[in-house]
């Protein structure tokens, strides 16, 4: 009837239709559909549940490229999936031991700031530590996309891992901003728009000689900073003009000479980091242990009492979404009737007549 009449089809027709997925030939259909839903003026009542349950058939069904997909144009679909939804997902691809595609999904974790739940920060930082740990041969978008979610990821967590994380995080970050400019960092991204990730990278170093003993910094990520900051001063910058730094708006001239106020500080930057690296290094601030294993004790410490949590906050949202189900059920019968006896009395009126 919904079809017939050419009405909008409700968030309760799109839930169970995927629902009731039976099928990887269903998955491709639901994906259609879903798109359309976004296209509809109901496209805003798509609700959580439903993209709960579409990440959960993809994967029983073999499709996590489909979700995946929709996952990565998000706005054409109308994914935007909670905590627990994104844990699902990179833990499939931990699983199979597929890093880089756990890594596109932190991405997206990343984007959307869903660094809410403890667990999220800790399977993102250990995807990211992995995916670090295979040596990737990165772009310079990949890179960007990399130390953004190390920075943002780390920013949640108040000890090693997390510093060590940020400091690598600004490292990245700084690294693009002297090749591409610091339009190319935080275009789309959810970072500040302020120049200086080197400088940033130079901060997270003095806080953190700063804090009580136990906290200390990966001798990883020092030597990363330290790499970036030799490189970049014996390198010679790139012209905005053949960089390919997406569609950014700032004028050639612009960026280059941003790039050159920043590339000028870089001796001062390594008189820093030289002075600020024999501080922690005389402090016992230094971690020899690299990033994979720091983040796997971590985990080890403290995942299994955060997950008791996060399955009792998960049951708590289940029911939830249960009670809500039933309500718009119900309003929709109510609706529905109301619709027939309002058929049924213009019939009886136009019959009267």
């Amino acid at each position: 009837m919904t079809y017939e009449k050419k009405l909008p089809v409700s968030s309760l027709t799109i839930a169970r239709f995927v629902d009731n997925i039976s099928s990887r030939e269903e998955i491709d259909q639901a994906e259609y559909y879903l798109y359309k839903f976004r296209h509809s003026p109901n496209c805003w009542y798509i609700r959580d549940w439903t993209i709960h349950s579409w990440i959960r058939q993809c994967l029983k069904y073999g499709a996590r490229d489909k979700a995946v997909h929709t996952l990565n144009n998000k706005v054409q679909y109308g994914i935007f999936p909670d905590d627990f939804t994104f844990n699902l997902l990179m833990d499939s691809f931990i699983k199979d031991k597929d890093y880089k595609g756990a890594f596109s999904v932190v991405v997206e974790v990343m984007l959307q700031e869903a660094f809410d739940l403890t667990s999220t920060q800790l399977l993102s930082l250990h995807v990211l530590s992995q995916y670090l740990d295979t040596k990737p041969d990165l772009k310079w978008e990949e890179e960007r996309n990399l130390g953004a979610a190390l920075l943002i990821s780390g920013l949640k967590q108040e000890n090693t891992v997390g510093f060590s994380a940020q400091l690598l995080g600004c490292s990245l970050l700084g690294k693009v901003e002297l090749r591409q400019g610091i339009r190319a960092v935080y275009h789309q991204m959810p970072l500040m728009w302020t120049p200086g990730y080197l400088n940033k990278a130079l901060a997270v170093m003095e806080k953190v000689s700063a804090l009580p003993a136990h906290v200390k910094l990966s001798k990883e990520a020092l030597d990363a900073l330290e790499t970036i900051l030799q490189t970049q001063s014996s390198t010679a910058p790139e012209s905005s003009e053949t960089e390919g730094a997406g569609d950014s708006q700032d004028s050639p001239d612009t960026t280059n000479v941003e790039k050159e106020m920043e590339r000028t500080k870089l001796p001062d930057y390594m008189n820093r980091f030289q002075e600020l690296n024999g501080k922690l290094r005389s402090h016992g601030k230094v971690e020899s242990e690299s990033m994979l294993t720091l983040t796997g004790s971590l985990i080890e410490e403290k995942l299994a009492a955060i997950e008791a949590a996060d399955i009792a906050g998960y049951e708590k949202k289940l029911q939830e979404w249960e009670e809500e189900r039933v309500h718009l059920a119900k309003r929709e019968k109510e609706m529905r009737e109301k619709a027939r006896l309002e058929r049924e009395a213009r019939l009886a009126a136009k019959a009267s007549s």
